[in-house]
């Protein structure tokens, strides 16, 4: 499957949640909206990059999990943020942790800041590429070390399989 087409599909599929709706007549404007947009703005969205992406079929199979353990960060995360909020624990270490990036792709290591932001409790300060880590600022951060092992073992077990 081509660049191209993924687009197409992702962006008709933004379109219909958007709206809230998978009517056909819906989805087939969307769908119209989404090849308009491409088409202007193809070289902008996708650069030189229209070639099949590699490893489709890997990320397809991988994604559920990533989807899943998103899942399930966002909630503890909310647990953990309501709690504090709800004076039902004590806000004791939140701080800023460096978080090396290691082998990640640029794309990848976007990709882990945005879904780790996606979390309650957890923010992207910055990237920092020159030192390839990650800044994050998180409601706990006694113990960094822990932090990072999380952050390591989301990369390994599941972020990787779909965004390297």
């Amino acid at each position: 499957m081509s660049r191209t087409v993924l687009a197409l599909v992702l962006l008709t599929v933004v379109y219909a949640l958007a709206l809230a709706s998978f009517d056909p007549w819906d989805v087939a404007l969307g769908l119209g909206a989404s090849a308009t947009t491409l088409l202007i703005f193809r070289r902008l969205l996708l650069g030189d990059r229209t070639a099949p992406i590699e490893g489709l079929v890997r990320r397809a199979i991988g994604l559920p999990r990533l989807v899943w353990r998103i899942v399930v960060d966002i909630t503890v995360g909310t647990w953990r943020v309501a709690t504090v909020v709800l004076h039902l624990r004590p806000l004791e270490h939140p701080g800023i942790v460096v978080i090396p990036l290691g082998e990640r792709t640029e794309l990848g290591a976007v990709m882990s800041a945005y879904l780790s932001t996606l979390s309650p409790g957890e923010c992207v300060v910055d990237i920092d590429w020159e030192r390839r880590c990650l800044l994050m600022h998180v409601l706990d951060a006694g113990d960094p070390d822990a932090v990072r092992a999380r952050f390591a073992r989301f990369y390994e077990d599941c972020q990787r399989r779909v965004v390297p």
